[in-house]
């Protein structure tokens, strides 16, 4: 079976025809660059998981971790991919070059790591972990951290976390009770229990780097209270050369559904009272710190659901294309009728519909956020700088929580279309499933993320963030209503848009009232519809780009002739594809979300209302 990961005709549309982002190139910043270098960048990212990382993926699901005398072995099969993800300068394609970075685009980034991490995230976990530790030493480091940490994080030689997850301190960080004491030498001894560490003891990297989270005796309760600690698993001396261990010991792996090579890990720290650490920041201002690793990771996460949700779209649109089973619907009665590839059946169509059309619109989405970090980079003004960075604020739980939850979604509906081999280990989609759960539960659970988008960033300076959205999807829904066919989808879009409008001043208004407690009961609910509409405002985005180009290629032709040009030119097939998409998404889709939108305004209170004997058990 072909080896599936991301549609490249998909991906150039969304670069160069959705985004133009050869505009990139005539900044500054980017002026050394050009589509050429972009293509060979995502063409050696391509073949590097296709021929070293996608043939791992299988067994290291099959062979998993050993975890013996407080070690973790990984699957022989990732040493070499690991070491030509070295070689390949990947952890860090995105810093300066002077700090041992590419300097790229976020946009020819993030296509990467839809290649390399969307091959095998259990693979992936390792660099894209090290990236957020060392970004955070490269924001708020010391120099002399900087200089002893950065060069060896950025190049894989150093492996990298982030600890903050404790046995009674979950997603309540502000609950932990791991502990740090200063020490004569401006060093910090640190004590405490820690648990759920992706990548946490591996042998892979020579050393591994631990940002950890934890409270300076005497310092406040709370989240105001805490610090955060680089603390290496072997001490690194001020020359940069390794020193002893340091008294971090892994005391356990987790037996998990997925990513079963991919150690999740169980930390001690200071079990002998010789656990040091440098401080990373400012003294209790340690969440300040983390919450910039935490939001490259939830951007990261729900990019994760994108990953998951290509590969299983493209291994179940080629199975439906190569499984026979059954007649054609028009020739039900046909006894000498021969069977029919599965993709001919309406059902199935329906399926693949519907993943085509998320995938699609998760793609341009996590694209778009992508973008958005490189015309900060590239802002003129300190305001147009700042309003592009609440934007991706707005943006961020909702990429986290809906791309995830849509992305679990269709490998749910890649099994089904597989039927019963799906089922079975034979196939890669049930491998997919497994590992694709986990996303909507860690780096703050997409609940957690719905409060966080109704609570904080709804409210984002009095709403005009919220405003500048809509602004946005207005701009599309005018472009699209001078693409010859797509005024009657751009009209439905805005009146989508405008009903959310007022649905959000409900939930705002309620959010804030005694009832507070309903409004967040429907946050979740709240948060899919805002995932439904940037959908279809990326679907029709598309369209609009897709059907001026189609109609040059069709010409005025009509019927059985359009249909014969569409499908002998490929061009014509991708871009009917994209009309097509916006299409089934704004009809088919859309009047659920207007459902669901009606749902939130009738403001029940069941969900608090009900008394907790009520649910039994």
């Amino acid at each position: 079976m072909a080896q599936q990961i991301a549609d490249r005709r998909d991906v150039d549309f969304v670069l160069y025809e959705q985004f133009d982002i050869e505009a990139l190139t005539k900044n500054k910043r980017y002026s050394d660059m050009n589509k050429k270098m972009f293509d060979m960048i995502i063409n050696e990212a391509r073949n590097f998981a296709i021929k070293e990382i996608l043939p791992v993926n299988e067994e290291g699901d099959k062979i998993g971790l050993k975890f013996e005398n407080n070690q973790v072995t990984v699957p022989e099969c990732f040493h070499r991919p690991y070491e030509l993800l070295r070689e390949g300068e990947w952890i860090a394609m995105t810093e300066a070059p002077e700090i041992g970075g590419q300097g790229l685009p976020h946009i020819i980034a993030q296509v990467a790591a839809e290649y390399i991490v969307g091959a095998d995230f259990s693979f992936g976990a390792f660099g894209f972990a090290t990236h957020g530790a060392a970004k955070m030493v490269e924001i708020f480091g010391t120099e002399k951290q900087k200089e002893m940490f950065l060069g060896k994080m950025y190049s894989g030689q150093w492996g990298g976390t982030m600890v903050l997850t404790e046995p009674e301190a979950g997603s309540d960080v502000g609950n932990l009770i791991t502990t740090a004491k200063k020490n004569d030498d401006g060093t910090y001894s640190i004590s405490g229990n820690k648990i759920f560490i992706t990548a946490g003891e591996h042998d892979l990297t020579e050393n591994i780097i631990h940002p950890v989270l934890a409270r300076i005796e005497g310092a406040p309760a709370g989240t105001k209270g805490i610090s955060l600690f680089i603390v290496p698993k072997f001490w690194v001396n001020e020359d940069g050369s390794m020193g002893d261990a340091n008294d971090v010991v892994c005391t356990g792996i987790e037996e998990k559904l997925g990513l079963h090579a991919s150690p999740t890990c169980q930390l001690t720290f200071g079990g002998k009272g010789n656990c040091r650490g440098l401080l990373l920041g400012e003294e209790n201002k340690g969440m300040r710190v983390m919450f910039h690793m935490m939001n490259e990771a939830r951007l990261g996460v729900g990019a994760l659901g994108l990953f998951n949700a290509s590969c299983a779209y493209l291994y179940a649109v080629n199975y439906a294309k190569e499984r026979v089973q059954g007649r054609d619907m028009a020739d039900m009665f046909n006894k000498d009728a021969q069977p029919v590839t599965i993709i001919r059946h309406p059902d199935v169509r329906r399926m693949l519909m519907w993943m085509k059309t998320h995938v699609e619109g998760m793609r341009s989405f996590v694209y778009y956020v992508a973008y958005l970090f490189d015309r900060i980079e590239c802002a003129e003004t300190g305001e147009e700088k700042t309003a592009l960075d609440d934007l991706v604020g707005l943006l961020t739980p909702i990429i986290k929580s809906y791309c995830t939850d849509r992305g679990f979604q269709c490998t749910v509906e890649a099994m089904q279309i597989y039927g019963g081999y799906g089922y079975t280990k034979d196939y890669p989609v049930e491998r997919l499933m497994r590992d694709s759960k986990i996303n909507s539960i860690y780096e703050g659970t997409n609940g957690i993320q719905a409060m966080d988008l109704l609570g904080r960033k709804m409210g984002m300076k009095k709403g005009a963030v919220f405003m500048q959205l809509l602004g946005e999807i207005q701009k599309t829904i005018a472009a699209a209503r001078q693409a010859d066919g797509l005024d009657g989808l751009a009209g439905q879009l805005e009146e989508s848009i405008n009903r959310l409008g007022s649905i959000a001043m409900h939930m705002g208004k309620t959010a804030t009232s005694p009832d507070f407690k309903v409004a967040f009961a429907h946050a979740s609910q709240f948060l899919d519809v805002m995932g439904d509409i940037i959908m279809a405002w990326m679907l029709l985005w598309r369209a609009s780009v897709a059907a001026p180009k189609l109609a040059k290629i069709v010409g005025g032709a009509e019927g059985d002739a359009r249909a014969e040009k569409v499908a002998k030119n490929k061009n014509a097939a991708f871009y009917e594809g994209q009309v097509k998409s916006a299409e089934y998404f704004i009809q088919t889709i859309l009047p659920i979300t207007l459902g669901k939108m009606t749902s939130i305004e009738a403001n029940s209170k069941a969900v608090i209302d009900i008394p907790e004997v009520s649910f039994g058990g």
